[in-house]
C-alpha cells in the first residue's frame, strides 16, 4: 500500500527539528529510515533544495526554502508528484503560520510541535487520494519535476565523510544552490534584514552628505571644527561596514558588528550639537537594528547532533 508515513520540519543551518509527526510506524524498516532523517538533517546546508533518498522499501523526500527544510518518509511506490505536492503544501502553511524571526531564533527542539496538527490532516488527505480536492492541479508540479528532477541521493554518499560538499552544477542542474564551504555561506536574507540593509545605506548617505556640507562650512569659515568632518565620515564608514558584514561572512563577524555599532554611537554622541534628538535616535536605532540582523543571519555550518 502506497502511503506517507511521517514528516518533519527542520532548520537548515543546524538541523534543529522544529516540528514532526508525533505518530509513526514503529517497524524496524521505518526506525532505520528515521536514522537517515537524522543523517540528512546534518547535511541540509550542503544539499540541493529538492532531493530524494531511496532506502529499500521506503523513500525520503525533502525540499528546502528560506532556511527551513520539509522532509517526509513514504513507501517506495508512493507517487513522486504527490510527495512533493505534500511537501509544498507543508511549506506554504509553515511560512504563513510562522515568521522567519521565530524560526531563526528558535533554540529548543520541536518548539513548533503544534504544527503537527496540520501535518496529520494533510497526511490523511494525501494517503486517501480519493479525498484530495478535485481542484488540485498536479500539472504544474509534474512539469517542474520533469524540468528539474530531484537530486537522487545514494546511501553511499550519505555515509561518506565529505558527503555532498563537492556537488557541481553538472551533477544537479537547475537547483540554483550549489554547495559551498560552510564559512562562505550565510542564511537566506529575510525581510527585516533587507530593511536594515536599506536603512544602513540611508544613514551612511546622510552622514556622507553632512560630511561634505561640513567641509564646505570649514572652507568658508576658519572657526569650524574639522573633527566634525571626521565624525561624519567615520559614521558613513561604519554604516557601510555594517552592510558589508550583513552580506558577507568574515572572521569575528559578531564582534566586529558590535564594535561598529559602538563607533556609530560614539560618532552620534560627538555630533549631538549638530543633530536633534530625533536624528540621533534614528541613527542609533538603525545601527542597533542592523547589528541584530547581522547577529541573526549566521553562517550555515555543520549541524549539531540533534536527535531527529
Amino acid at each position: 500500500m502506497s502511503m506517507i508515513l511521517s514528516a518533519s520540519v527542520v532548520r537548515v543551518r543546524d538541523g534543529l527539528p522544529l516540528s514532526a509527526s508525533t505518530d509513526y510506524d514503529q517497524s524496524t524498516g521505518v526506525q532505520e529510515c528515521r536514522k537517515y532523517f537524522k543523517m540528512l538533517s546534518k547535511k541540509l546546508s550542503q544539499l540541493p533544495d529538492r532531493c530524494t533518498l531511496k532506502t529499500g522499501h521506503y523513500n525520503i523526500n525533502f525540499i528546502s526554502s528560506l532556511g527551513v527544510s520539509y522532509m517526509m518518509l513514504c513507501t517506495e511506490n508512493y507517487p513522486s508528484v504527490l510527495a512533493f505536492c505534500f511537501l509544498d503544501e507543508l511549506q506554504k502553511e509553515f511560512i504563513t503560520t510562522y515568521n522567519m524571526m521565530k524560526t531563526n531564533t528558535a533554540v529548543r527542539p520541536y518548539c513548533f510541535i503544534e504544527f503537527d496538527n496540520f501535518i496529520q490532516r494533510t497526511k490523511q488527505r494525501y494517503n486517501n487520494t480519493r479525498s484530495l480536492s478535485t481542484k488540485m492541479n498536479l500539472a504544474d508540479m509534474q512539469t517542474e519535476i520533469k524540468l528539474r528532477p530531484p537530486y537522487q541521493i545514494s546511501l553511499s554518499e550519505l555515509g561518506s565523510a565529505n558527503g555532498f560538499a563537492h556537488l557541481s552544477a553538472a551533477e544537479y542542474k537547475g537547483t540554483g544552490k550549489i554547495s559551498a564551504a560552510p564559512h562562505q555561506r550565510l542564511e537566506p536574507v529575510t525581510l527585516p534584514g533587507i530593511v536594515s540593509f536599506v536603512l544602513s545605506l540611508l544613514c551612511g548617505a546622510l552622514n556622507l552628505i553632512r560630511g561634505f556640507h561640513a567641509i564646505e562650512s570649514l572652507l568658508q569659515s576658519e572657526g569650524e571644527d574639522f573633527s566634525y568632518v571626521i565624525a561624519f565620515f567615520l559614521g558613513t564608514a561604519a554604516c557601510l561596514y555594517q552592510c558589508y558584514l550583513f552580506v558577507y561572512y568574515t572572521g569575528w563577524r559578531n564582534a566586529k558588528s558590535f564594535l561598529t555599532f559602538g563607533l556609530i554611537c560614539l560618532c552620534n554622541m560627538y555630533l549631538y550639537e549638530l543633530r536633534n534628538l530625533w536624528q540621533l535616535f534614528f541613527h542609533v536605532t538603525v545601527g542597533a537594528f542592523s547589528t541584530l540582523q547581522i547577529r541573526l543571519r549566521q553562517p550555515q555550518g555543520k549541524s549539531p547532533d540533534y536527535n531527529v
